[in-house]
């Protein structure tokens, strides 16, 4: 993805039965599906942690996603926050 002034970047923080159900990799499908870069990661306190960039729109329908989870899971808060845009991101990664 080429980085433009309609791109958007959030680092988000989600909380709950979010390890161990395969969020990570429905995040990364997800990301996938509206054409979202970044990545997602366990963190040591259990939570899942995500940075992701795209189309304003198309993060909101990723992150209306992020909510529900996974079919295992049970997402008890998200926490969103718009960060500065990266240039050059390709992909949506699992770290």
């Amino acid at each position: 993805m080429t980085h433009d002034d309609t791109t958007t970047r959030i680092h988000v923080t989600i909380t709950g039965l979010v390890q161990g159900v395969g969020f990570r990799y429905f995040a990364t499908t997800q990301a996938r599906r509206y054409g979202i870069t970044g990545w997602a990661h366990n963190r040591h306190n259990g939570s899942v942690e995500i940075e992701a960039q795209g189309q304003a729109d198309n993060l909101r329908q990723f992150t209306r996603q992020l909510h529900k989870g996974p079919r295992w899971s049970n997402v008890e808060h998200i926490t969103i926050t718009e960060i500065p845009a990266l240039a050059n991101e390709r992909t949506f990664i699992v770290k």
